[in-house]
């Protein structure tokens, strides 16, 4: 079995083509050659594309390299969300969401609930979860929480869960596939927005969904083709294409989003340092019982003391941008109350690292913070 560097690098790839590219362009179709009776992998745009097959493949075999599994791409990450709920949960159903989920969830529940759906919600921290599975037809769970940065026991929820007859889906855009395998902590569906880590770059708009269960990737599927909710061709070939320095992107913003978090401890204006590869940090046990070492996301959350004086720290930074999403290769923060919708201080501030120098992020962290105090 090859390591996850390598296997990023190769991942759905074809086989070999004298004079060919190793990775073919982007196949732009509306429509396929279809002569005779329909058959054969494509026929119309909106149902397949070698582009997104190869991407698909990919992506399947960074999430379960151990057992066959099968990945549906979307056009976004709240497609692949909306894939899973709405092709899985029917009128008279309950699902659990977490309560310190990514902030259009409260948007999802209402739609949820207007199609008759029951909607239960608790935190993400402590498994709360578990106390209002009861009856429930799925389990929504976000490890490590956006904005928050609460793990969850996965075996623990997984277990209960589908001992109650429950599915489970794991949003693993934080983690990534290469932090973390929610097939191989027993969840039936790995959702991700491909926006963020998996591409890397700021700029794919992705999402996707991998189950090693047949027939819920096919649900999925006809779901996404009844909504047209599908990826371009481009995007799926910048995604596969960014895949080969999956490893590197997560070794060097892992490493750096840990240095950034252990440099703030001291400093007193900064309060509620989150990350989950920080000895300190209430998560870091479980983060390391379930995920994989050095490789606990690019995330660092800290709360300044009001708006105005995260205000002031956002506008002094020179290598970092005032920018929402996270994940991508630069360096990337912004006060999160200003979006409404996360229950956060007006000082909370995300803080997506890059793959800059740790040395020259943290130097230019510490002197936004000091530029912040002293203009106060």
């Amino acid at each position: 079995m090859t390591g996850d560097g390598t296997r990023a690098v190769r991942a759905g790839l074809p086989e070999p083509v004298a004079h060919e590219p190793s990775l073919p362009g982007p196949v732009f179709a509306a429509h396929f050659h279809l002569p005779g009776e329909v058959g054969g992998p494509y026929a119309y745009g909106r149902d397949s594309n070698p582009t997104w097959t190869r991407l698909e493949e990919a992506i399947g075999a960074l999430e379960s390299p151990h057992a066959p599994a099968q990945t549906v791409s979307f056009a976004s990450g709240m497609a692949a969300i909306s894939a899973v709920l709405f092709s899985q949960l029917r009128s008279g159903d309950a699902v659990v969401l977490p309560s310190d989920g990514y902030q259009l969830l409260p948007a999802v529940r209402s739609r949820l609930e207007s199609y008759g759906i029951e909607v239960r919600t608790a935190p993400t921290a402590h498994d709360a979860q578990l106390g209002v599975l009861e009856g429930a037809r799925l389990l929504w769970l976000e490890t490590p929480s956006n904005p928050g940065l609460e793990v969850c026991d996965v075996r623990r929820l997984v277990a209960a869960a589908h001992e109650r007859g429950a599915l489970v889906a794991v949003d693993n855009t934080l983690a990534t596939p290469l932090g973390q395998r929610p097939l191989e902590l027993g969840a039936d569906f790995s959702v991700a927005s491909g926006t963020k880590a998996l591409s890397g770059h700021g700029d794919v708009l992705l999402g996707y969904v991998t189950t090693r269960r047949a027939a819920l990737a096919d649900a999925v599927r006809l779901w996404r083709k009844t909504v047209g909710a599908i990826p371009g061709p481009m995007e799926s070939w910048l995604a596969h294409r960014s895949l080969a320095t999956l490893a590197l992107r997560v070794r060097q913003q892992s490493a750096g989003a840990l240095a950034l978090a252990e440099s703030l401890g001291g400093r007193a204006e900064v309060t509620g340092v989150r990350h989950p590869g920080l000895p300190s940090d209430p998560s870091h046990a479980l983060a390391v019982a379930q995920m994989r070492p050095g490789r606990f996301g690019s995330v660092v959350s800290f709360t300044l003391p009001d708006r105005a004086h995260a205000e002031r720290f956002l506008g002094a930074l020179t290598l970092v941008d005032e920018a929402t999403s996270f994940g991508s290769v630069r360096s990337a923060a912004e006060r999160r109350a200003r979006w409404g919708g996360d229950a956060v201080p007006e000082g909370f501030v995300r803080f997506s690292v890059g793959v800059e120098d740790p040395e020259d992020l943290v130097a230019d962290v510490h002197r936004a913070l000091d530029v912040a105090l002293r203009d106060a």
